[in-house]
C-alpha cells in the first residue's frame, strides 16, 4: 500500500507539455479542455493498444501498425480502444513513416474526445516523455512543499489553546474548503471555512455516518475514510482513531495530490485532542503525570493508564531524518496510543498489552515483551534491543516474544549477581556493553552490527577485541558466548 504520509506525484496539465516550446507539439483534434492531464508517457506501436495502457497515458504512435489503405473504421477502432483504456491524449510522430497526419485519425480523435497531438520530426518521443518527467518532478516537489508547510501549520496549530477550531481553521485554508468536526452523536460540534451550501453539507454528514464505529460491530468492519462528489464539491470524511465516534469531514471544490495527506495529518491531531478532550483520559494521564513526579511508584498509577500490563514500542523512521511531534503523533495513533515520547531519533510508545501492533510503513519498530509497570524500564531495554535487531536485519517489525526465558529458571538476585560479577571489567563502558550485546544478538555480524550501532565496521571490531582482552575469554566459545549473552539480558 502507498505510504498515507507522503502524497503521490501529481499528474501533469496537458496544456503545460504543450507549453513546452521546445517540443513544439500541436493539438489538431479532440477538446481544449484544461483539466485533461497526464500520468506518464508511453510509445506503442500495436494495432491495439488497450492491452498495454493503465489509464492516463500520453500514447505516443508514429503509425508503424497503419496498413496499406486503412480506412475511417480502423482509425475508429483504434481510437475507439484508447479512449476505452483511459489513455489521456494520443502523440502522433511526423516522421519517418507518415509526412502528415492521416486526416482519418483527426477525424476519429474528435469523435472520440480524444486530443491529438502532432509531433514534429525534429522532436523525439524520448524528448517529450523527458519533458513530461521533469515536469511532474518539478508538480511533485511543489506539492511536496505544500504539504510540508501545511503540517507544520497543523502542528502549531494543535499547540494553541483552543486546538480542535485553529486546526479545522489551518485544514480548511489549506484545503480552500470547508472542514466540519461531527460529535458521536453525528452533530456538528465544530467547523471552519465557507459554506458549500446545504446540499454538500447534508451529504457530508450523511457520509460521516459511513464511517463512523457504531459500537455494535467490529472496529474494523467499518472504512476509516470514505468519499464523494456532490454539486461539483469534493466530500471527504474520516473515522478519528480514538474509537470514540468522531468523524472528520472536508468539503472542498478541488482535489489536489497532497490534500488526502494534509487531512489525514489533521486527522491524527484531531484523533489526539477529542481523545484527550472527550474521553477523560487526558485528565486521567495527566494525574497519573502528577503522582508519579510526586514520588507515586509507577504500579499505583498505571491503572490510570487504563491497563496493568504495556508493551514498549520503539521506532525509528525509515531515512535520515529525525521523527517530528507531527510524525511521532501519527506513529502514536497508527498504533493506537497517544502515550508517545519524542527521544532524539527514536519515538517511544507505550501501548496496551491486548492491542495487536502491526508494521507501520515508513518506520522500523521494535516490540517489547508485554510487562507490569515495575519492568517497564526493562521492556524499554528489551525495545531498543529489538529495534536495533530490526534495523541490522532490515526488518520492518520485531516483536520479542512472551514465552519464559532461561532467565526465568535463576532466582533474579542471583542472576543478577552473576552477571555483574562477570561483566564487572566492561561495566564502566556502556559502548562496550551495548556493541558486545548487540554483537552477540546478531551472531557475531560486524556488517549487522555496525548499522545496528551506527558506527563503522572496523569499530565494531576494536571494541569487540577490547571486550576479549578485558574479560579475558574466548568470544568465539559458544559456551562464553551463552554466559555472556545470559548476563547481558539480565534487567
Amino acid at each position: 500500500m502507498p505510504d498515507p504520509t507522503v502524497p503521490p506525484t501529481p499528474p501533469v496539465p496537458l496544456d503545460a507539455l504543450l507549453a513546452r516550446a521546445d517540443l513544439g507539439l500541436r493539438r489538431i483534434a479532440g477538446p481544449a479542455d484544461p483539466a485533461v492531464v497526464v500520468h506518464w508517457a508511453h510509445t506503442s506501436e500495436m494495432a491495439d493498444p488497450y492491452p498495454y495502457l493503465l489509464g492516463g497515458e500520453l500514447l505516443l504512435s508514429a503509425g508503424v501498425h497503419i496498413p496499406d489503405g486503412a480506412g475511417a473504421g480502423y482509425f475508429d477502432a483504434y481510437v475507439s480502444r484508447i479512449v476505452a483504456a483511459g489513455g489521456a491524449a494520443l502523440g502522433f510522430g511526423v516522421a519517418p513513416v507518415h509526412d502528415t497526419v492521416p486526416g482519418a485519425l483527426v477525424e476519429a480523435c474528435e469523435m472520440h474526445g480524444l486530443p491529438l497531438l502532432e509531433v514534429p520530426p525534429r522532436t523525439t518521443f524520448s524528448a517529450v516523455a523527458r519533458a513530461l518527467w521533469q515536469l511532474m518532478a518539478q508538480a511533485r516537489t511543489a506539492e511536496l512543499r505544500r504539504v510540508t508547510e501545511a503540517q507544520q501549520s497543523l502542528a502549531t496549530a494543535a499547540a494553541r489553546p483552543d486546538p480542535v477550531p485553529a486546526v479545522l481553521q489551518q485544514l480548511a485554508r489549506r484545503l480552500g474548503g470547508r472542514a466540519v468536526l461531527y460529535g458521536p452523536e453525528g452533530t456538528p460540534i465544530a467547523g471552519a471555512g465557507p459554506d458549500p451550501g446545504a446540499e454538500a453539507l447534508t451529504a457530508l454528514a450523511k457520509l460521516a455516518e459511513v464511517v463512523r464505529p457504531s459500537g455494535q460491530e467490529p472496529s474494523d468492519a467499518r472504512p476509516s475514510s470514505a468519499s464523494d462528489t456532490v454539486a461539483g464539491v469534493r466530500l471527504v470524511a474520516h473515522a478519528l482513531g480514538n474509537g470514540e465516534g468522531f468523524v472528520l469531514g472536508t468539503a472542498a471544490p478541488q482535489r489536489d495530490a497532497g490534500d488526502h495527506t494534509i487531512a489525514s495529518v489533521a486527522a491524527v491531531l484531531l484523533s489526539l485532542l477529542t481523545g484527550e478532550r472527550h474521553g477523560g483520559s487526558g485528565a486521567d494521564r495527566s494525574s497519573a503525570l502528577v503522582r508519579l513526579l510526586l514520588g507515586a511508584a509507577p504500579a499505583e498509577v498505571a491503572p490510570l493508564l487504563g491497563g496493568d500490563r504495556w508493551r514498549v514500542v520503539r521506532g525509528r523512521p525509515d531515512g535520515r531524518a529525525a521523527p517530528d511531534p507531527v510524525a511521532a503523533s501519527a506513529l502514536g495513533a497508527a498504533l493506537g496510543s497517544s502515550l508517545v515520547d519524542v527521544a532524539g531519533e527514536v519515538v517511544r510508545v507505550l501501548v496496551p498489552d491486548g492491542r495487536t501492533v502491526e508494521r507501520v510503513p515508513g518506520w522500523t519498530l521494535g516490540v517489547s515483551a508485554a510487562a507490569a509497570p515495575r519492568d517497564w524500564p526493562a521492556a524499554d531495554a528489551q525495545a531498543s534491543r529489538a529495534l536495533a535487531r530490526a534495523r541490522a536485519t532490515r526488518t520492518p517489525l520485531l516483536r520479542l516474544g512472551d514465552r519464559p526465558a532461561l532467565t526465568d529458571l535463576v532466582p533474579p538476585h542471583d542472576a543478577d549477581a552473576h552477571a555483574r560479577a562477570l561483566l564487572a571489567p566492561i561495566e564502566q563502558s556502556p559502548a562496550l556493553v551495548d556493541t558486545l550485546r548487540t554483537w552477540l544478538s546478531l551472531h557475531g555480524s560486524w556488517d549487522r552490527t555496525a548499522v545496528a550501532l551506527d558506527v563503522h565496521r572496523n569499530t565494531v571490531r576494536q571494541r569487540i577485541a577490547r571486550c576479549a582482552a578485558l574479560l579475558d575469554t574466548d568470544l568465539d566459545d559458544p559456551d562464553v558466548r551463552m554466559e555472556l549473552w545470559f548476563a547481558l539480558r539480565t534487567p
